[in-house]
């Protein structure tokens, strides 16, 4: 594995390539794989991998209940685990939650936290760029409570000014500021920091979903300052069916346990129970261990590539990609200067339905995502039903983004085609 101590040397492509087996196939047509579909999810290298089956081939079992030497040693990756996902995020051990997920994560919030301090008349402050993740269970919560959602704009680059949020904040008071620190769809990197400290003078407790920045640039949880940040495993290299609930640990004390049964309980009778310590009590049940072992050796991995040159690699990839997009005319571009987003570029074809542009690039190998990535509301707002999506990651090369960008060119002189020939006939 590549791992480089001098910060400021670029990413070894080619070298990072040989820890992904999967890179090496090719697509369903023949055509060899360019896999940039990264936002929905990224690969694994063979680290995570074997990872996952030294644990199922030599000391697989339930950790925390048994004294025997199969659970003493899946109990100690496990919670080793939970320290190297820590050191990620800058968190400490009691303060990281497994989940299932982002969405996992983010639905407990709202019921522990959200059910026990919203009620009628509250507000819930959210931005219009959020994934479905982070708009559905707050929904959910009003329906329960009656407390009221509030949508922050964004502008026709995809950024909402400091001076917006801060008037939202006074405006409506929320008891929760929830937000993207980067946008799935629009690459977008919002101010976490800012708008932390923005809703911390307007009283509001503060979420950051963190699924599309915690795999590309450096996160630290105590310059951010949240209450709570989530992330899932699988958009860091990790294995699906876990990602992180980090809470302040004074948050996570005084909120009730959501999921009740085994694992959260420190004692259970007749007449009622008496809940575990932080996290477990978050924890209910059998946890995912294999997941979190290998989610730990999928931090391990970008943690020694270094998360401050993934960031400038995608930049440098998503620049490239926004130049040769803009010199295709019919080819439209969502969301902000290079500069200012993560490696995200959402577009649209003229003439042609995304699906059919993911289809025709999918022929040339290239993975793109088509839809409205879980964000239907911002699709509303940019005036499309759905967006082709190009995600690059730390493995992705200049060479294929070239090579994205120039079927994007052949997708767009196919389209023209039809309506040429229709021209001509029309002349004649």
């Amino acid at each position: 594995m590549n791992s480089l101590t001098d910060t400021t040397i670029d990413l070894d492509t080619e070298l990072i390539r040989r820890d992904f087996p999967i890179l090496s196939r090719q697509a369903s047509s023949g055509a060899p794989l360019i896999y940039l579909d990264n936002g929905a999810t990224t690969q694994r290298p063979e680290t995570v991998i074997e990872a996952m089956s030294a644990c199922y081939r030599q000391y697989y079992a339930n950790v925390h209940r048994g004294i025997h030497t199969l659970s003493e040693e899946s109990t100690s990756a496990f919670e080793n685990a939970r320290e190297s996902i820590a050191r990620l995020i800058g968190a400490n051990t009691s303060e990281i939650v497994f989940a299932a997920g982002t969405t996992a994560a983010i639905n407990t919030v709202a019921r522990s936290w959200g059910d026990s301090h919203l009620a009628a008349g509250d507000t819930i402050l959210l931005t219009i760029a959020e994934h479905h993740a982070n708009i559905v269970p707050w929904q959910q919560l009003a329906e329960r409570t009656g407390c009221r959602i509030v949508f922050l704009p964004v502008d026709e680059t995809g950024q909402i000014d400091d001076e917006i949020v801060q008037q939202y904040l006074q405006q409506w008071s929320p008891k929760l500021f929830a937000f993207t620190a980067v946008s799935n769809v629009l690459g977008t990197e919002f101010p976490v920091a800012r708008w932390v400290r923005l809703a911390r003078q307007a009283g509001a407790t503060v979420l950051v979903d963190a699924a599309q920045a915690v795999p590309h640039q450096v996160v630290d949880v105590g310059d951010w300052d949240a209450d709570f940040v989530v992330f899932s495993g699988h958009k860091v290299c990790g294995p699906t069916g876990i990602g992180i609930l980090y809470g302040k640990s004074a948050v996570l004390e005084a909120m009730p346990p959501f999921l009740g049964g085994g694992a959260m309980i420190r004692t259970v009778s007749t007449s009622g129970y008496v809940a575990g310590e932080v996290p477990q009590k978050f924890e209910a049940g059998t946890p995912p261990i294999v997941e979190a072992i290998g989610l730990a050796a999928a931090a391990r991995y970008v943690g020694e590539i270094g998360l401050a040159r993934i960031d400038r690699h995608e930049k440098r990839l998503v620049r490239r990609a926004l130049d040769g997009l803009a010199t295709i005319d019919g080819v439209r571009v969502f969301g902000p200067p290079a500069d200012r987003r993560g490696g995200i570029v959402s577009f649209v074809v003229d003439a042609m339905h995304p699906h059919d542009v993911s289809q025709w690039l999918d022929i040339r190998g290239i993975a793109v995502r088509a839809g409205h990535h879980c964000a239907m509301p911002l699709h509303e707002r940019l005036g499309v039903p759905a967006t082709c999506r190009a995600s690059f990651y730390l493995y992705n090369t200049e060479a294929e983004v070239d090579a994205f960008v120039n079927a994007v060119g052949e997708v767009r002189r196919r389209a023209d085609r039809p309506s040429r020939r229709a021209s001509a006939r029309q002349g004649s």
